[in-house]
């Protein structure tokens, strides 16, 4: 395929881009769900295509055809280049890399895959259909249980990008994962458990991953979670200290610190699908962003995590940066453009969703490094508190500042002791406030890779596949049990 992206590239370089690159992307999708001991949904897609990007001036502008002839590649790089053109004409049009053009990334010829012990399109429809309706029938025959619900995910995508500076780069992502929910509905209430997670567990690992997260050997407790909690005490309102499960703080560092740290939102570029970003890059190495135990990093790197991967959209190479050092914030999510613009070095974070959208800034794998501590010693180390778990429900506002999240599940910590299960419980905080409170931090025995397969960003809206290392953490004086 580098044949095609070649011709892209040549095309938008003869129509006068200063800069161009391409990408033919081949993706395979296939999803299967089961309901109530039934194969409800099976849904397998293939897509394969043409993305050209020209550079005029300070003007990007973008193509994509799903017809992968030299020809129709070449028309695809002359039209983004006509539309570069155009965009300079359009008044604030000079929001791209300016006259200093993009942040270097020295040329590359590459190849790179990620590993799988089994790779998930090999393993056969009816044993994955056993697998997930196996789980339905044990959380439905545990007694009121109303809805039974498992599912699994599998993408295989292939890559190759070629760029007008040199780089020639192929790659292979294997991607899968699984959830299921139990659902008991009471006569006025309903209450929910999900495993692993509420949107299950991905990575880039084969079946492996699937297995080793063991949906039969868990769906009996969450059933019976879910039905105890129609009966729970509600999560009583008031400030209090509060331990967080890794998968919902895996969700807590998303929303108030991934996108807070994209450097697209940071700089106004992209506001429209979940605004901007309370940060100013004249505070970057100044800010405190939390107490001196907040450790977070974005590591393209990790092994088997959602957002690893072994170049970016752009061509630069995966990689380790940190986002916020000893609670102090020192860096941002960027790509070649807004690198070079805000005097950062590039970052590797660009990609897109598909052969047919603009690449821009995503998150890669935005995690907590662990601390020394672990779930148990903080709930033995806490006089009065509470602990959540699993997430719900989450809001925050457009700049990523103001918080409020719902948990599936709770427990009332006292004298050291886990106590009663609590339903609906819930919190919230004001970012730096919030992450300055954190006192305690699970080990690296604790430290879980959560995927999130389902990251919305963009206009058109692009979903995008981010990881979130974590770990349970404690949170001093925390607002819980807030309502509306």
């Amino acid at each position: 395929m580098f044949d095609v992206t070649e011709a892209a590239v040549e095309g938008a370089l003869a129509a006068g881009a200063t800069y161009a690159d391409a990408r033919v992307v081949l993706s395979r999708s296939q999803l299967i769900s089961a309901r109530d001991e039934t194969v409800e949904t099976l849904s397998q897609g293939e897509a394969i295509g043409v993305g050209a990007r020209a550079l005029i001036g300070s003007s990007w502008g973008f193509f994509a055809t799903p017809e992968t002839s030299t020809a129709s590649a070449r028309q695809a790089g002359e039209r983004a280049a006509e539309i570069a053109r155009a965009s300079a004409l359009v008044a604030g049009s000079g929001r791209g890399p300016g006259p200093g053009g993009l942040a270097e990334v020295p040329p590359v010829v590459a190849h790179w895959e990620s590993r799988y012990e089994v790779h998930p399109f090999e393993v056969s429809l009816s044993e994955k259909a056993d697998l997930l309706i196996e789980a339905t029938t044990t959380m439905r025959s545990v007694a009121g249980i109303s809805l039974a619900e498992a599912d699994a995910t599998v993408w295989d995508t292939e890559k190759w990008f070629v760029s007008s500076e040199g780089h020639r780069i192929s790659q292979r992502l294997v991607e899968c994962g699984a959830s299921m929910t139990a659902t008991a509905i009471g006569d006025s209430e309903t209450q929910r458990r999900s495993y692993p997670g509420i949107r299950g567990q991905y990575g880039t690992r084969g079946w492996e991953l699937v297995l080793g997260i063991d949906l039969g050997g868990n769906a009996g407790r969450i059933a019976e979670e879910a039905v105890a909690l129609l009966h729970a005490p509600p999560c009583p309102a008031g400030t209090t200290d509060l331990i967080l499960g890794s998968e919902q703080l895996a969700l807590q560092i998303h929303e108030s610190v991934g996108h807070a740290v994209e450097l697209d939102r940071i700089l106004g570029w992209e506001a429209a699908f979940a605004g901007t970003s309370f940060l100013d890059l004249s505070h970057l190495g100044r800010l405190r962003y939390g107490s001196e135990l907040m450790n977070i990093t974005a590591d393209a790197t990790l092994p088997g995590a959602l957002g690893s991967f072994g170049y970016d959209d752009e061509g630069t190479p995966a990689q380790r940066v940190d986002i916020v050092r000893d609670g102090v914030w020192v860096g941002v999510l960027s790509g070649r453009d807004s690198a070079r613009l805000a005097g950062v070095p590039p970052g590797g974070m660009v990609r897109a969703d598909g052969f047919n959208r603009l690449p821009m800034v995503r998150m890669t794998n935005i995690g907590l490094l662990p601390g020394d501590s672990s779930l148990e010693e903080m709930i033995a180390e806490t006089e009065d508190g509470i602990f959540m778990d699993t997430n719900r429900s989450w809001s925050i506002d457009d700049r990523r500042l103001n918080f409020q999240f719902g948990c599936e599940i709770a427990w009332e910590v006292k004298g050291g002791r886990r106590r009663r299960m609590l339903r609906n419980p819930t919190y919230t905080g004001i970012t730096p406030e919030f992450w300055g409170s954190l006192d305690r931090l699970g080990g690296p025995d604790e430290w879980a890779f959560w995927g999130t397969p389902n990251c919305g960003k963009g206009q058109p809206s692009q979903v995008g596949h981010t990881g979130h290392p974590a770990v349970p953490a404690r949170f001093r004086g925390v607002r819980v049990g807030v309502a509306g």
